[in-house]
Order: structure tokens, then C-alpha cells, then sequence
């Protein structure tokens, strides 16, 4: 069964998450894959690509195309 996702407000979510809610969600993410990155790594980058990986990451999860 897909799971229908409005892809505005998944966007619109994520953009208005702080920092270390985006991190959080990255380090916790509990998907049909894993994301293999550090706390220390996360870190380092800018908090735009940090939303950029949990948008793809979300994308890829519930089959949005």
C-alpha cells in the first residue's frame, strides 16, 4: 500500500526545523535504508544541505517521485 505524502508540507517541515532537529532526525532515521553519518560530520556541514540530505532521505522512504 503507498503512503500518500503531501510533498509541500514535508518540504515546508523540514525547512522550518532548527539545526539540531534536522541532526536529530538524521541520526534517528528509521527508514527501509540507513544513514551512516556521524554526529561530528553533521557537524561540520551547512544546516541547508543537513535539510537536503533529511528531504532526499524522506523522499526515498515513502516513494515520492
Amino acid at each position: 500500500m503507498a503512503i500518500r505524502i503531501d510533498y509541500e508540507q514535508l518540504v515546508q517541515s523540514i525547512q522550518s526545523m532548527s539545526r539540531e532537529d534536522v541532526t536529530s532526525e538524521i541520526l534517528r532515521f528509521n527508514g527501509r535504508f540507513r544513514l551512516d553519518f556521524t554526529e561530528e560530520y553533521l557537524n561540520q556541514i551547512s544546516v541547508d544541505r543537513l535539510r537536503h540530505i533529511l528531504l532526499a532521505a524522506k523522499m526515498q522512504h515513502y516513494h515520492i517521485n
